[in-house]
């Protein structure tokens, strides 16, 4: 744990990060309002600036997806995927925006990734009962 705080004290502070987190959650609040069009602007001009958020990349993505984006959607996801790999709801939405776009293998393999995970997920059970039948 030591070797973690050495680890975090040399990194240089950023001098944006309070306007940084003002966007952030100006952006989070927009999302959750559903005004998504004013979300996403908020969202891609915050990932300019620090663009490895999971949190913002998953947003973003689920926007594109709800949007019907889904290719843009799945990019957002991927860069969220290089941060946590093992994150459900990304993997879920991925699926979901392969299945749409009908790319069954890949949605398939976010599939088996989730099972790997969370081998109890019922969300992943039906997708899997829709893609295989």
């Amino acid at each position: 744990m030591t070797m973690l705080v050495g680890l975090f004290s040399r990194t240089p502070k950023d001098p944006n990060q309070k306007r940084n987190q003002e966007k952030f959650k100006e952006f989070k609040k927009l999302a959750k309002q559903k005004k998504y069009d004013e979300a996403l602007k908020s969202g891609t001009e915050y990932l300019r600036m620090v663009p490895n958020n999971h949190d913002a990349l998953f947003t973003v993505g689920g926007i594109y997806y709800l949007k019907k984006k889904y290719k843009t959607a799945i990019s957002h996801f991927d860069k969220a995927l290089e941060i946590g790999s093992y994150d459900v709801d990304v993997l879920l939405l991925k699926a979901y925006s392969h299945q749409k776009l009908g790319e069954k293998k890949r949605a398939l393999q976010c599939c088996e990734k989730i099972q790997e995970i969370d081998p109890k997920n019922k969300t992943v059970t039906e997708l899997l009962s829709q893609l295989n039948s």
